[in-house]
């Protein structure tokens, strides 16, 4: 496809960015076209707007040709680049994880906000890449960290993860829904469940739909509190008095979501709405 282009920044900015326009639209298109030349290239904003020359080679070529391939069948940039941003760290993901979303990332913001203290036991629960517990582990105060999920291959990306930032984070490979969680005294549980409904799912994107793990985004639409129900249950027996619960939930669900937390005898429970306005985040403390 970039066969004997001009070595012109300008020009392979928007031959690309022409490729993916009738597929993504100007911006997402324009938007994706930068990211590919930024991480294949080494191509700045800057060097297209200056229109500086470029030496492509042909291995470069061919990852450009790939990469757009694939961007037209709807597969996300991060999983064609093999890593994605979170929190200001890099980290690594595949078709096995979710692509870490800027709510979660409220989500650790707000856990390392409200907890200054040092040396606290935190569980998450569903990790996937593991964004959270590593962000968790590096941002807050020696803190004791660690995660689980079903998924061995989520867990061989989580642990990628864990060396690429040098953090220290102590994976389980466990079935929440079927099996004793083996920890106890803890100050933290967070989780990011499925809950999407099977309903939604002609509400989504394609790329996600696709792509992205069904295990890690669907619940039956008879039971959409399923996991939040279970682990809140497990939060009743791990958590140590006062020791706190976070849930990334389904905006639809954020009432029946804290209702779960009082019917459990937490306090402080609290539906807080992400950047968007949205019910977000469901919290609470065990008495």
């Amino acid at each position: 496809m970039y066969h004997h282009l001009p070595n012109s920044a300008k020009m392979l900015f928007d031959h690309i960015r022409q490729e993916l326009i009738s597929y993504y639209g100007e911006q997402e298109a324009q938007s994706m076209t930068f990211w590919l030349m930024e991480e294949i290239l080494d191509c700045s904003r800057n060097d297209v707007l200056i229109d500086k020359i470029l030496e492509v080679s042909e291995e470069k070529e061919l990852k450009l040709t790939t990469a757009t391939q694939r961007l037209k069948g709807h597969e996300p940039i991060q999983y064609i680049l093999g890593e994605t941003e979170f929190y200001g760290r890099k980290f690594s993901v595949n078709e096995h994880v979710l692509i870490p979303r800027p709510e979660t990332e409220e989500l650790v913001h707000k856990i390392i906000a409200d907890n200054p203290i040092p040396e606290l036991q935190i569980l998450d629960i569903g990790t996937g890449s593991g964004c959270i517990p590593v962000t968790l582990q590096k941002e807050m105060k020696k803190p004791e960290v660690f995660a689980l999920d079903v998924s061995e291959e989520a867990l061989k990306v989580a642990k990628e993860n864990i060396m690429r930032n040098h953090a220290q984070v102590e994976l389980l490979h466990l079935d929440i829904l079927k099996e004793n969680l083996p920890l106890q005294n803890l100050d933290i549980i967070v989780s990011n469940p499925p809950y999407v409904l099977e309903s939604e799912k002609k509400l989504m994107h394609p790329n996600v739909l696709k792509h992205e793990p069904s295990l890690a985004l669907f619940v039956d639409d008879e039971h959409p509190l399923l996991f939040y129900r279970k682990i809140t249950h497990v939060a009743t027996q791990s958590l140590k008095r006062g020791g706190k619960l976070y849930f990334e939930i389904n905006e639809a669900f954020g009432k029946e979501t804290a209702a779960l937390l009082q019917a459990a005898k937490f306090q402080e429970i609290e539906i807080i709405q992400d950047l968007q306005g949205k019910d977000r985040f469901v919290t609470g403390k065990k008495t």
